[in-house]
């Protein structure tokens, strides 16, 4: 994966468990699946993106990525790394994939069905929010140049968007 940043052409690399067909052999549980699947797809859709998966904890990023994100802007749960991806399309870097293997066991993950729901939901409401951002119809936070906050327009609500233009 640092090879891909480090030697190019790729300026962030994605650990995939669809590329290598490892998902439901590892044992990730059939709604998990088609959770990510659906949520994979909606996400290409609204973003312009072609990758496999969003929803890998794996990843490897150069550091011109991690200082130019607006990352204070972004969720204290987990839909932050989807809004980092978010980011990351926003600003017109390189992403890259690679296989890898998946292993799941009672110990293996913290997000439970509730928790899973909600970040569902998170990943649905910042595709939306990229979406907007890239047509010019809205301007969000999380979207700021260099890590720098948007002011807020009149009457925005805290974290929300500010009108385009």
């Amino acid at each position: 994966m640092i090879s891909m940043i480090t030697d190019g052409p790729f300026d962030v690399v994605l650990g995939s468990r669809i590329l290598g067909g490892s998902a439901r052999e590892g044992g990730m549980p059939v709604y998990k699946y088609f959770a990510n699947r659906l949520l994979t797809a909606f996400q290409n859709l609204l973003g312009g993106a072609k990758l496999s998966e969003y929803h890998t904890g794996y990843r490897a990023f150069s550091r011109p990525v991690i200082e130019s994100l607006a990352l204070n802007e972004n969720s204290d749960d987990f839909v932050f790394d989807n809004q980092m991806l978010a980011q990351i399309i926003n600003a017109g870097f390189k992403i890259g994939e690679v296989s890898c293997p998946a292993a799941y066991f009672e110990e293996a993950s913290s997000i439970n069905f509730r928790r899973s729901m909600r970040y569902g939901l998170g990943v649905l409401a910042v595709s939306l929010q990229l979406f907007l951002q890239r047509r010019g119809w809205a301007s969000f936070r999380i979207f700021a140049p260099d890590g720098r906050r948007l002011e807020a327009a009149p009457g925005a609500a805290e974290g929300g968007a500010a009108p385009a233009g």
